[in-house]
């Protein structure tokens, strides 16, 4: 497979995101059939699996604990923290905690439940707006010096962040959303990883599915799917957002590969310090995601591209009020 850098480390450039075999995006797969997807990741090259301490609330470390531990020297593992799931009397609940005592428990807790002794890319999951990013980021750093880390992230930050954690300890790698109808980080994020020499991890490649075409009826997902809560899949947002699809299809038919691809390819094409994060329960579409790395768009392509789908042409944010207010990205003026 392509291969890409994170820190010292050569990955390769489309890598798991393994959250929906836990969480998010209604009923997840069975246990077996989430553990013969992880594996047949990794035999077919795969060596960046991505977790956090949030999804399933644990539930998704434990899986990927239990199945790649035998298989730990063979890839690199990457897992979030600063965002969990806290006890209430009322349930588990998600809670933004980037206190330095916040992150050193969830790494510790990840480290246990993931069965290993060093997590090798740890991200900071969200940025906890009542705590400075150098008390968190110096958090973490402890943890680097004490060997239960290797390498540093963030996730979901501005390139202003990233210079502030940047000069506490060195950041390898920031995680956003990145893809043609996500278009955020090419404000500062991208030029900003770029100087600093911080890889961009991009999640959510294929836009939550709505770029590989297959998703054409949002009134099909289920009630706990969280695209439902999403502004560019309310129904009316959706349906003018699928006017983009014909003229992507053809894109994709003139480069000979399926419209998953073309979303991974475009995102791979924007730079090299760039790594695809995909997420998947199918066999098949992972199969077919991995394809993506073979796929070589021209100038052309990419052009035509640009111009169907931007933040100018798509229709709807692509959080709501109460979950923007979380996040610390830049955003497009609406």
């Amino acid at each position: 497979m392509l291969q890409r850098t994170i820190g010292d480390r050569s990955v390769s450039a489309i890598g798991l995101g393994c959250m929906n075999l836990s969480h998010a995006y209604g009923a997840p797969p069975s246990p077996e059939a989430a553990e013969k997807l992880l594996l047949r990741a990794l035999h077919l090259g795969v060596t960046m699996f991505d977790t956090a301490a949030l999804y399933g609330f644990g539930a998704n470390e434990t899986l990927v604990g239990r199945v790649l531990k035998p298989h730990r020297a063979k890839f690199l593992l990457s897992s979030k923290g600063g965002m969990a799931g806290v006890d209430f009397p009322d349930g588990v609940k998600r809670v933004i905690d980037g206190s330095p005592a916040a992150i050193r428990r969830n790494c510790e807790d990840s480290l246990r439940r993931l069965q290993t002794d060093v997590i090798d890319l740890y991200y900071l999951h969200r940025l906890d707006m009542k705590v400075p990013i150098e008390d968190s980021v110096g958090a973490m750093a402890g943890l680097v010096r004490e060997g239960k880390v290797r390498m540093l992230g963030l996730s979901e930050v501005s390139a202003t962040t990233l210079r502030r954690a940047h000069a506490v300890h060195p950041i390898a790698a920031v995680q956003n959303e990145y893809s043609l109808w996500t278009r955020n980080p090419e404000i500062a994020l991208l030029a900003a990883c770029k100087e600093l020499g911080a890889t961009l991890v991009a999640f959510s490649p294929t836009a939550r599915a709505f770029l590989t075409g297959k998703l054409r009826d949002v009134s099909t997902l289920e009630a706990k799917d969280i695209r439902r809560g999403m502004p560019r899949f309310y129904p009316d947002n959706y349906a003018a957002n699928l006017r983009l699809l014909d003229g992507y299809a053809r894109i994709a038919d003139d480069a000979g590969c399926s419209m998953a691809q073309l979303s991974l390819a475009w995102v791979l094409a924007q730079g090299e310090h760039i790594v695809a994060l995909p997420g998947t329960t199918s066999q098949e579409h992972l199969e077919e995601n991995l394809g993506a790395d073979a796929v070589a768009l021209s100038a052309q392509t990419l052009e035509r591209l640009n111009e169907l789908i931007n933040q100018h042409t798509v229709t709807g944010p692509r959080y709501n009020a109460a979950t923007q207010a979380e996040i610390d990205t830049e955003e497009f003026p609406p």
